[in-house]
Order: C-alpha cells, then sequence, then structure tokens
C-alpha cells in the first residue's frame, strides 16, 4: 500500500504543509510526495490513497492567470512553475474508487470565501475516487506566508489520520 501526497506550491507554504502530511501518513503507509509537474498522469494500483493539495487562489484551484500574478509578488521563483492542480486532475487517470482527500493553504481571514480543497475534492468524486476525509485548510498570515504556528504539526497529524483510515490491518505493509 502506498499513498502519494500531490502539491502545487507558489512560495514554499503548501509545500511544508504537503511534506507534514507525508510525514504523518509515513507512520502507517509508504509515501511518495511530489510536486504537480512532476506527478503522473496515471496513477499505478499500488497507489491506495491520493492525497492532492494546492493554494487558495481567486476562490478556488490556481488558474494560470493567478500564478502569473502569484510570481509578480515575489523575487524568489516559484515552486510550482508548470500546470497546477486544476490541469493535473483534468489529465488524471486512476483505478476506480480509490481512496483521496484535498487540502489547500488559504489567508486566514474568516471573511475570504473560497476553498482550492473544496474545489479539488468535487473533481476527485467526479472522477471517481472514495473521499477519505473532508477537504482540509491549513492557513497562512499573508499571500506570502508565513504559515500560521501550529499548521505544520496540525498537518502531521491530519496525515496520521488520514493513514489511520486507510491502511492494513495488523501485519499489513508499514514502512
Amino acid at each position: 500500500m502506498r499513498a502519494l501526497v500531490v502539491y502545487e506550491s507558489m512560495f514554499g507554504n503548501t509545500r511544508t504543509i504537503a511534506d507534514a502530511i507525508a510525514g504523518g501518513l509515513a507512520h502507517r503507509l509508504r509515501v511518495d510526495a511530489m510536486e504537480v509537474g512532476s506527478a503522473p498522469a496515471t496513477l499505478d494500483e499500488d497507489v491506495t490513497l491520493l492525497v492532492v493539495g494546492g493554494p487558495t487562489h481567486a476562490f478556488g484551484m490556481s488558474r494560470p492567470r493567478t500564478r502569473q500574478d502569484a510570481a509578480t509578488q515575489t523575487s524568489d521563483g516559484l515552486v510550482s512553475t508548470g500546470i497546477g492542480l486544476r490541469e493535473w486532475l483534468a489529465a488524471l487517470r486512476a483505478p476506480a474508487g480509490m481512496a483521496a482527500a484535498a487540502f489547500d493553504t488559504k489567508v486566514n481571514k474568516p471573511h475570504l470565501p473560497g476553498s482550492a480543497a473544496r474545489a479539488a475534492e468535487k473533481r476527485l468524486r467526479r472522477l471517481g475516487f472514495r473521499i477519505a476525509a473532508p477537504a482540509e485548510s491549513f492557513y497562512v498570515g499573508g499571500t506570502l506566508g508565513p504559515l500560521q504556528e501550529g499548521e505544520q504539526d496540525r498537518a502531521m497529524r491530519w496525515g496520521d489520520q488520514l493513514g489511520a483510515t486507510t491502511h492494513e490491518p495488523a501485519g499489513g505493509a508499514r514502512p
């Protein structure tokens, strides 16, 4: 059994959360985390759990235009410079009924609606995935970050809980 965490990240915050989720999953499953531009478009049957995540842009998943806008906000360059989660999901092929979950990063302002995770979860459901946990948001202090205190630890716990719902019974594969 293997989990695959696929993330899109502009300024590194979503990558940090993805790595923490992978760390939590690793307590129970073999796990690979990869940036969306290097993720395979076809998933093997040994992947039993797919976790996808990206930053919330304009109330949902990023688009080419919102990624271009993000690039103008930093001189450090972007983590994800090619396709985004939206495009990857549009091309994704996977065995029917595979478990999946989605997460996002977003600015911690209650009045800002929208969620990349909820949009990704809808797409995963339409593609025939079995949703293993409700979409989860992790918070940053501003557009560029940093992550809010405790979010990395919370992501690791979420990954561990997610792994607990999908791992094999006693005697099964472990990392």
